[in-house]
């Protein structure tokens, strides 16, 4: 669990500090990353619509067009944009990349409003995934039983390195991993699956400069919270705890899940984990208000979903189960088999 928290947090940094590499920013001619100097916002090459004609970012876009990947005069406008108004690139931006970006389009149109959307499609995605979560929950609850028993191997095959010791260490792992029914396999399911689904969440918000033009919650969707605060809107400052607390409760509740093998890791997960704070929060200065609030209410919806799937995983584990009707009638029958043996053996002798 550890490695994958550590994965997590590298691909967020290197999605989020360096949009999956500083080509896929527009770039001046002193070879500078373009900004939108009203929102702080960098425009990216790779946009799939247009925004508004009459707005300051339109004209940026249509300065620096021979950047951009897509030809500027066949580029829709993002109301106008269908999934066949661009060709892919590959199967990722055709099958996750592009769709995820017609549904804000779509929904925002629905709604009216774009950054509504992206926040009820980030929700669909927690709740799509849920069921593997359970899963994911599950194995981890199983994993902590299990756990006294791995440490006893661990203990026993210490120091010894030959392979008969460690096929005998592997195996007798497997037969604790089969008694507690934990599969290693499950542990990364969650990981694996949310991964490209997060990539492609963050591409599809970058690559729809629409998005940044709009407003929710008197926040302008484009805007970093530096530039915002250096306009003297210090609303920006309680975004930033917001993500903040969002993130330190979500990650906070994995790493209860895990088990720990001695203190010293223990402290080390706890290090961890507001370095990470730190360096989510100091990375969420540069990021467009859009992304601030996909990452709040989601993470907000994590953190939820967990306590909600502990405190069932915790009644399930104090409250004995109940045996169902067939089960009592099945011992009750039984009972009294016995009984009408008992009689009939009683009678017998007396006879």
């Amino acid at each position: 669990m550890k490695k994958q928290i550590m994965a997590l947090l590298l691909v967020f940094i290197l999605l989020l500090t360096s949009g999956c590499g500083t080509s896929n920013y527009i770039k001046d001619k002193d070879n500078k990353i373009v900004e939108y100097e009203q929102t702080g916002q960098m425009l990216q090459k790779d946009i799939i619509c247009l925004p508004k004609e009459d707005g300051e970012l339109y004209k940026l876009y249509e300065q620096y067009q021979e950047q951009l990947k897509y030809d500027f005069n066949k580029l829709p406008s993002c109301e106008d944009y269908k999934l066949t108004s661009t060709e892919s690139s590959g199967l990722w931006e055709w099958a996750f990349v592009k769709p995820l970006a017609y549904l804000i389009i779509k929904l925002g149109v629905i709604v009216e409003n774009l950054g509504i959307s992206l926040i009820l499609i980030g929700l669909a995605i927690r709740i799509i995934l849920l069921p593997f979560t359970i899963k994911s929950t599950k194995q981890t609850a199983n994993m902590r039983k299990a756990q006294p028993e791995i440490e006893k191997i661990e203990r026993k095959y210490r120091n010894r390195t030959d392979n008969e010791s460690l096929m005998a260490k592997s195996q007798e792992t497997m037969l604790i991993y089969k008694k507690y029914k934990v599969n290693p396999v499950i542990g990364c399911l969650m990981a694996f699956i949310q991964l490209p689904l997060f990539f492609a969440f963050l591409q599809a918000i970058y690559r729809t400069p629409a998005i940044y033009e709009e407003t929710l919650f008197s926040f302008d969707l484009g805007m970093t919270p530096l530039v915002g605060i250096q306009n003297g809107n210090y609303l920006y400052i309680l975004l930033l705890i917001l993500i903040a607390v969002s993130t330190y409760f979500s990650f906070k509740q994995t790493m209860s899940q895990t088990p720990q093998t001695t203190p010293e890791a223990g402290k080390q997960m706890k290090i961890m984990l507001y370095v990470m704070l730190v360096i989510i929060v100091y990375a969420s200065l540069t990021l467009p208000t859009a992304l601030a609030f996909y990452w709040i209410v989601t993470y907000a919806f994590i953190s939820i979903q967990n306590i909600i799937i502990n405190m069932i995983n915790n009644r399930s584990l104090t409250n004995k189960p109940r045996k169902n009707k067939k089960e009592r009638k099945m011992k009750k029958e039984k009972i009294k088999d016995k009984l009408v043996k008992k009689e009939g053996m009683k009678y017998g002798k007396d006879n």
